[in-house]
């Protein structure tokens, strides 16, 4: 496919749900920026948002206090990302049970990356949960939580072949998970695939795409080369010579995600994960694009039965 396909707005009729990822600031003024993006985004009623856990952990006491903060000032529906790098059992144990403390009933499992980072070399630790089935199933002993769970439209960077990918994502199933968000992807028609793929191996669970709106081609590009994701020629294209122009990069970049979206709604597709920088203004602009209207207070849209769910 070299571009999306879609012939008009979907009449969205009050079913689209969408969530919105951030992640945890490490300054005052991140944090402010931070705030203000919650603030902006809260009157779309995201059925939940989600805040990151850096590699190794290294962000836990920042996650926990921005999701409770969420919880709290925002009261919106607030996830914590999870992961079991560098860590044995008892450890993350004692993590989940903190957040547990703190009124966070909901989570993102995943096994995570190695505090060196993107495409290095996973080594569970010995003591620890091995991957994220094995993490999807700690969480459940200790209650039953909501748990995302990942999930790979071209399969993992690290995964043999998309049999051994997608029997991971029965086994996080399996073990409790609800839902699974997916890696960014630029061609919707690996998405379909996928979520077919997913579909024959009896995995029934929603399989919720994650939109990256692109605030900067070239970071995204970099970060496209690590994970895994395919960046097709026409999306470079329309990019080209814009590294010093913000105003219509922000423009292109709106307008390539609200087309990206339309035609998954098209498709049948009625959730959207988008990840946001912890910047509202294209994640904004395209929810408004796509018919989802502020209101004065956050409302929570639960639809069930999506196409891909």
């Amino acid at each position: 496919m070299s571009q999306f396909r879609f012939s008009r707005r979907p009449d969205i009729g009050g079913r689209v749900r969408v969530s919105f990822e951030f992640f945890p600031p490490k300054t005052d003024e991140m944090e402010e920026r931070l705030w203000q993006t919650v603030t902006r985004l809260a009157p779309l009623g995201p059925k939940f948002v989600s805040v990151t856990y850096g590699a190794g952990g290294s962000t836990r006491e920042r996650t926990a206090r921005t999701v409770k903060r969420i919880l709290t000032e925002a009261s919106i529906p607030a996830a914590a990302h999870l992961t079991c790098v560098g860590a044995t059992r008892d450890e993350v144990d004692a993590v989940i049970r903190q957040y547990q403390g703190i009124g966070i009933g909901r989570f993102v499992a995943l096994r995570g990356d190695p505090a060196t980072g993107v495409g290095s070399v996973y080594r569970p630790h010995p003591g620890g949960y091995q991957n994220g089935a094995d993490l999807v199933a700690g969480l459940k002993s200790i209650a039953d939580f909501d748990i995302s769970v990942a999930a790979y439209p071209e399969k993992h960077p690290q995964s043999p072949d998309f049999a051994t990918d997608i029997e991971m994502l029965k086994r996080k199933v399996d073990n409790g998970a609800t839902r699974a968000i997916t890696q960014f992807f630029f061609d919707n028609d690996l998405y379909e695939r996928y979520v077919e793929r997913v579909r024959r191996a009896g995995i029934y669970i929603p399989i919720v795409p994650g939109i990256q709106p692109v605030h900067s081609f070239r970071q995204v590009a970099n970060f496209s080369a690590k994970a895994g994701t395919h960046v097709p020629a026409w999306l470079a294209e329309r990019f080209e010579g814009l590294d010093n122009d913000p105003q219509t990069h922000a423009l292109v970049a709106s307008a390539v995600a609200a087309e990206q979206v339309m035609d998954l709604m098209e498709r049948g597709v009625e959730e959207f994960h988008f990840y946001t920088m912890n910047r509202a203004d294209l994640a904004f602009a395209i929810c408004h694009m796509i018919g989802l209207r502020a209101h004065e207070a956050p409302q929570t849209i639960e639809i069930p039965g999506s196409a891909a769910a």
